[in-house]
């Protein structure tokens, strides 16, 4: 195994490390509230209270207690989003998954219903949206690759966004999910991939890009060719050449 190739491996086991450990958070929390049923979703995001406020950085953390599937659907989706977030974008990452969780967070608390808004939804839906719009508008081969997979793994939670269902007159549409916190969530990580297009990974550029953003005119390398051209069929042409060298001399004095 290549040197280059053990670096790729250890960055990939590095850049779980987060990942594992708000995981491991999430479900210890879990954990405890199904056993001691805490009803810690008290501490999820109550919009315009002041202890919803304290829901903006605990509710992530926080998921339902009478049952396992929410922290189990959202373990996975979370492990690989943010393990694809500190891999490939791992001098911003923090940024990126600070910024998701506070300002969707506090969007949220600005702008939805008043019940308790609990789980790691909304960073999940902010991690997919900026992974997926940052690597299309940087055009980098491999992030745009990483987009088209997160598209075909998480396209369908665009479902999730808003209640389409609900909007168009059903009343079957659980409404106990919390659509506002995907909805700002995903738009706190639209916004963060425009804010943070210059940093981190870029497009591949290649020498011409780089002369010609630097004003360098590049060598005419077909006028050159052409010439070589010409001067190799005027050697066909004439393969044996005389050259004629003409020497200027003084006349001679005639003796006295």
């Amino acid at each position: 195994m290549t040197s280059s190739a053990k670096g790729d491996i250890k960055s990939m086991i590095q850049s779980l490390r987060v990942p594992v450990i708000v995981l491991a958070i999430c479900w210890l929390v879990w954990l405890i509230d199904w056993n001691y049923h805490l009803n810690l979703y008290h501490f999820g995001v109550r919009p315009r209270t002041a202890l919803g406020l304290l829901g903006i950085v605990c509710s992530p953390f926080i998921h339902d207690n009478y049952s396992y599937e929410h922290i189990v659907n959202n373990s996975s989706a979370l492990l690989i989003l943010l393990w694809a977030l500190f891999y490939f974008y791992k001098e911003i990452a923090w940024k990126i998954f600070l910024g998701i969780w506070l300002i969707g967070g506090l969007w949220l608390w600005c702008l939805s219903r008043d019940v308790f808004h609990i789980g790691a939804s909304g960073i999940i839906y902010g991690l997919a949206t900026y992974i997926f719009t940052s690597g299309v508008i940087r055009k980098n081969i491999r992030l745009m690759g990483l987009s088209l997979i997160v598209a075909f793994l998480y396209g369908s939670f665009v479902w999730g966004i808003l209640p389409f269902d609900y909007l168009l007159g059903s009343h079957y549409v659980d409404l106990s999910i919390s659509f506002e916190g995907h909805f700002w969530g995903a738009a706190a990580g639209c916004l963060l991939a425009f804010w943070y297009k210059k940093h981190g990974p870029q497009k591949k550029k290649y020498q011409w890009e780089i002369e010609e953003e630097l004003g360098i005119e590049p060598p005419d390398f077909e006028a050159q060719l052409k010439q070589q051209e010409i001067d190799e069929a005027q050697q066909k042409s004439s393969p044996h050449r005389i050259v004629y060298t003409i020497k200027k001399t003084e006349p001679k004095k005639d003796q006295e």
